[in-house]
């Protein structure tokens, strides 16, 4: 009998009960100091990297190779036949490319490697989608097929209180940044077909920048009946006052509460980050 395993990475944002009730495999990546270096979400959290800011901002690297071997052996054992790799956008990390070639010295198991070109719930929300339809006994090739339709149903859009971050890490994307530090431009990012991010739309202050957050979440869900997660990078107040409106939206048909995105998700967009996931309903 075909059994099909989901692997990811900790930049989807799952929240723990997911990820036992659907067995997924989760890769962590690297949080590296100048003299030390932590396993993301296992070795270290969130909120110590933000504490941490102040004497040193890390530098990341992909899951090692030998973890993506690990989780393909631990599959083997567990029975499974095949599997479904869904990785942080490849606009922004190899993790694509790693987990490729490591599932090419796997032939007896066969795999798909998935793009999810996005990343946090966005990533998560395809993940959540392909389980449910694992559950539902779909193959393997029947979930690859409805992956491109699935894609165009998930949009995420996020806010930084600076753009320092993105910058300094090379993850800028098509985001324009010098200007927006002088300008006090607070863009609402989002990421495109190539999953690199962009600014959907340009707002000035913080305050501003919450309630275009909104009007987005509005004009999505007035043409669609919507899920709906929002998650925050050490901006939980402010991620809360917009959740409490987007969930009060006709067509919002559930909210769920992602808390706080992934430590290496952190240092590169700094604190303050305002997060949302809309994933259309079909």
């Amino acid at each position: 009998m075909e059994r099909v395993a989901l692997i990811t990475d900790t930049t989807a944002d799952l929240p723990d009960e997911l990820v036992k009730k659907y067995n997924i495999k989760v890769l962590s990546f690297r949080i590296i100091y100048k003299d030390r270096e932590y396993k993301d979400k296992i070795e270290i959290t969130s909120q110590q990297v933000y504490d941490g800011f102040a004497r040193e901002i890390p530098t990341s690297s992909m899951p090692a190779l030998q973890d993506m071997e690990d989780v393909y052996e631990e599959l083997k054992k567990e029975g499974y036949t095949q599997v479904l790799g869904i990785t942080l956008s490849t606009g922004l990390s190899g993790i694509h490319n790693g987990l490729t070639l490591v599932s090419q010295n796997h032939p007896e198991v066969k795999s798909y490697i998935c793009d999810s070109k996005s990343i946090s719930l966005g990533e998560g929300a395809l993940v959540i989608e392909c389980a449910k339809l694992i559950e539902q006994g779909k193959t393997l090739d029947e979930i690859v097929e409805k992956i491109p339709s699935l894609q165009k149903r998930i949009h995420l859009f996020f806010v930084v209180d600076t753009l320092e971050f993105l910058i300094k890490g090379g993850r800028i994307g098509k985001v324009s940044g010098t200007i927006g530090t002088l300008l006090n431009l607070k863009p609402i990012i989002s990421v495109d077909i190539d999953g690199k991010y962009f600014t959907y739309a340009k707002v000035r202050g913080r305050k501003q920048s919450l309630s275009k957050l909104v009007e987005i979440a509005k004009e999505i869900t007035d043409k669609k009946r919507c899920t709906a997660y929002a998650m925050h990078g050490n901006g939980e107040e402010d991620t809360l006052k917009v959740k409490d409106v987007i969930e009060r939206f006709e067509n919002v048909t559930s909210m769920h509460w992602g808390g706080c995105i992934s430590p290496v998700s952190g240092v590169h967009s700094g604190p303050g980050l305002v997060g949302l996931v809309l994933v259309e309903e079909e």
